[in-house]
Parts: structure tokens; sequence; C-alpha cells
């Protein structure tokens, strides 16, 4: 078992209080993963203390001389990905392969954000006087706020650290209290790589204390949070008295919608894919497809083959498919949405149970899920699972199928499969969504484009990701210069 300590001042430490807590791995809960400080409200506000206090320096050297450091972390962290990926498995149980590519995602955006620096800047504006310069100037915030989710514990800390800091933030995070290991690793690696004392700050332990003091300090300029619907609502009215800045990604119930002229075999497998990937724990994965009721039955017969064919089992197996839930909390979640879907009405086609055959008795295994007879108004239509779970609608046309897929109250990606590009370029005009796939899974992003939800699913201010994360970390400064006036005159 690993222990973890806080990052505050350059300094690793143990919570103030003294107190720790455990991880275990979700494959086998008989296995104690890691010790880590349970954190609270003071050991919060000493790394805000000392974000602040790093700040002015930091923000005094030029973005490409920040741009080098997070290249070097990217390359050191490279370096280290086989066994930050292991260590991401058995905290948080995906697939071996599914933790190598979110590490290579978290190299990635390093490196990306790395190079963005040599464009940060504003720009030069032409002015309607002679002898004039009007121009803008990009500068950072201050102290920033990041608190994380366990689904992703190394790409979204990633994607919310490097253009916070390369914009020249000072930076407190609060990770996920289940998985805080990849977010040491990162920090690690932002050490060796030569960040200065105190502009990185990672604080473990309860949400309610530790990360509620980023979200009262007044110190803290902007926050940037991924969660439920529920904590980022109250972390939004929490900081609009005091008017600092927030970018919330929240739940979705994304749709995927298939067309009577699809090819259904690959309707199936994006589904699948989208649905049952990364035990379906991400924001983006598919948990509603809508179906053209045309090609309902061959569908729905190819869905259910590819559910009973996936292979379940610990991540670091090869060859497994889907690890467990990451938590006994989350399995019973899930297990919960489909006692009360088949309570309303809806079928059960496959799964919906859990594995606790040998050798995954020890485990929070479930098998992959799917649902008919769904209806538009159910609970399981309508509020996101973050499990294994697909549920099929019947539609009888295109414009059914678009009313039921924007018929709920959260918005974040929504994919279509059709051999129609009048039909697919509606699609991408009409829902309301922020992110749209067009025959491609309903999860996955490019780092260099932006990211971000509409409705319930985000404040829908600031989009994260890409070259568009730069505009949540910085703001203009206009400068106006006159240089009309004669040389000697005062």
């Amino acid at each position: 078992m690993k222990t973890g300590c806080n990052f505050i001042s350059g300094a690793w430490q143990p919570a103030l209080s003294g107190a720790t807590y455990t991880t275990r791995n979700p494959a086998d809960l008989r296995q104690e993963v890691g010790e880590y400080p349970r954190s609270g409200e003071a050991d919060a506000q000493a790394a805000i203390a000392a974000a602040a206090g790093a700040f002015p320096g930091w923000r005094d050297l030029t973005a490409v001389a920040r741009g080098r450091l997070l290249s070097q972390a990217s390359n050191i962290l490279a370096q280290r990905k086989q066994a930050v990926a292991e260590a991401i498995t058995i905290e948080e149980g995906k697939t071996l392969a599914e933790s190598l590519g979110e590490v290579q995602r978290a190299i990635d955006i390093f490196r990306f954000f790395g190079g963005l620096s040599y464009t940060l800047g504003g720009q030069t504006i032409p002015h309607d006087l002679p002898e004039n310069l009007l121009y803008t100037i990009r500068q950072p915030l201050g102290v920033a706020g990041l608190i994380t989710p366990w689904n992703f514990p190394i790409a979204i800390p990633a994607w919310k650290m490097a253009p916070a800091l390369v914009c020249g933030n000072s930076v407190v995070i609060k990770p996920a209290s289940s998985v805080p290991g990849p977010v040491i690793e990162l920090a690690r690696c932002l050490e060796e790589a030569g960040l200065p004392r105190g502009v990185l700050n990672v604080v473990i332990g309860d949400g309610r204390s530790a990360g509620g003091a980023l979200v009262r300090h007044s110190a803290v300029q902007a926050l940037s949070f991924t969660g439920s619907y529920d904590v980022g609502r109250q972390i939004h009215l929490d900081l609009a008295p005091r008017m600092a800045r927030s970018q919330l990604e929240m739940g979705s119930k994304n749709p995927t919608i298939v067309l009577a002229d699809a090819d259904l075999d690959l309707a199936a497998d994006l589904a699948a894919r989208a649905g049952f990937g990364l035990t379906g724990q991400a924001c983006t994965a598919t948990s509603r497809v809508i179906v053209e009721r045309a090609v309902l039955e061959p569908f729905t017969e190819r869905l259910v083959a590819r559910a009973r064919s996936w292979k379940v089992g610990p991540g670091m197996e090869p060859g497994i498919q889907m690890g467990p839930a990451a938590s006994p909390a989350q399995l019973a979640t899930d297990l919960s949405h489909v006692e009360d879907a088949l309570a309303e009405g809806a079928r059960l086609l496959q799964g919906g149970r859990r594995l606790d055959q040998d050798p995954l008795q020890h485990g929070c295994f479930m098998a992959p899920t799917v649902l008919g007879d769904v209806t538009p108004a159910q609970r399981i239509a309508r509020e996101e699972v973050f499990g294994p779970v697909i549920a099929i609608i019947a539609a009888g046309d295109f414009d059914e199928a678009l009313a039921i897929a924007n018929g709920v109250d959260t918005g974040l990606s929504a994919s279509i499969v059709t051999r129609n590009l009048r039909k697919a370029m509606l699609y991408a005009e009409r829902i309301e969504a922020g992110v749209v796939k067009i025959n491609q899974i309903s999860t996955g992003l490019a780092l260099q484009a932006p990211f971000g939800g509409v409705k319930q699913s985000s404040t829908d201010t600031f989009r994260e990701q890409g070259q568009g994360a730069i505009e949540f970390y910085s703001r203009l400064k206009t400068v106006y210069l006159d240089y009309s006036a004669p040389e000697g005159r005062s």
C-alpha cells in the first residue's frame, strides 16, 4: 500500500489534523491501495495562502518560460506512463488499455499547452487616430481552484491544470478523494520539472471541507469543477455573491440516434463501446439509444449480442473490455437505476445484475445491461446512471427522435448513426448539446478542440480544452497609447 501526502508550498506533508483514510481496489475490495491525508479547511487555507504568495513570481515569467516547464513535465510523465497507468487501474478500476490511453492524454495535454505558450498574448488593434497605438494584453487571474472527479483521475486534472499554469495562475487542486494518486503523480512531475514552490498545491480530503474552502476563500479568483449537477449548482451559487469566475462541467444523459438507413453493425458497435467502455463512467457515455422503429428489432438484437459477449473482469487482466464500477456505492447506484426502470415498465434484455461468481466475487462488477420498452418519461431515460446501462427508446422518424433527444435537462454529448447527409447536418444544427458526433462514439474528445455542454450539463460560459481553455484562466486588458506629442513637450 502506497502513502500519499498533500503538496503545499513545495513540501509533501500530512493533514494538519494527522487524520488519514485508505482507498481500495474496486476489482478486489480486500486490497488496500493507498493511505492519504484526510484534509480539512485549514489545510486548504494553507494551500491557498501558498498559492497567493507564489503568484507574483509565476505571473512575471514569460508564457514561453512557463510552457517549457509544462513540456518538461510532459516528458517526465511519459517516462512513467506504464507505472502510472497501472496505478490508475488498481485504484479506479478501468482497464489497463483505458488507463494507458488516459495517461497518454495527460502527456499530450501538457505538451499541447507547452507549445501553445508561444501564441499566448493580446493583439494590436487599428486606432482611428494617427500616432496612437491600441492593443490588448492577456494576463492571469491569480489563484485558480480546481476540483476534479474520480472517473478520469489524471486526464481531467491535466486539462484544467495545464491551461491554468501556462496562463500564469497559481493553482490549488482538490482531487477526488477515492482516486487521488494520479494527481500526486502530476505534482511530482511538475516538481521535478522545476515548478517554483507554491505555484501548484494539492489538498487531499473531503469535498465539503477541503473543497468548500476553495469555493469560499476570497483569494480564489476562479474555480473549475467537474462532477455532479447538485454540487456544481451549489458551487455556482456560492461563487456568485463575490462574482468569482466559475467553470462547471456536470452530468448528462447522452443520446445516440440510430436512423433506419444506418449501418446497424456499426451502430451497435458504437453504442456498445460508448455505453460499456470505461464501465459507462464517462460524462459523454451513451446511455440512451433512440432507434427508428423500422430497425428497432434488428438493432436491438445486435446490441444485446454485443452486451452478452463483452468481457468483464479486473482491468489488469489482458483482453478485458470492462472493469468494475469504481466503488460499492457506484455499483449500488447502477443496480438501483435498473430496478427502478423495471418497476416503471422497462424490459430487461441483458445484464442488470451484479457479477459475483469466482473470481469476481470480491469486486464491484456488473454485467453490461440493455433495457428495452423504455419511454422518454421514465427515470432511466432522463437521469444519468454513470454505469454500463443502455436504454433503448423507439421513435417513429427523425423528427421524433430529435425531439426525444432534446427532451431532457442536460446536453453534453450526442451522436447519430446515418448515411443521410442532410439529416446528419440537421442533427448537428438542432441537437441541444455541446459536442456532436456523426457516425462516431459519443465518448472520446480531441484535446485541441473546445469541450463543454449546455443546459444543466454546464454553466455554458467558458469551454475546456483546446485554445479556448485559455479564455477561462486569463483576462484581457486594453491599452491606449498616444505618442503624437512632440519631443520636449510636457
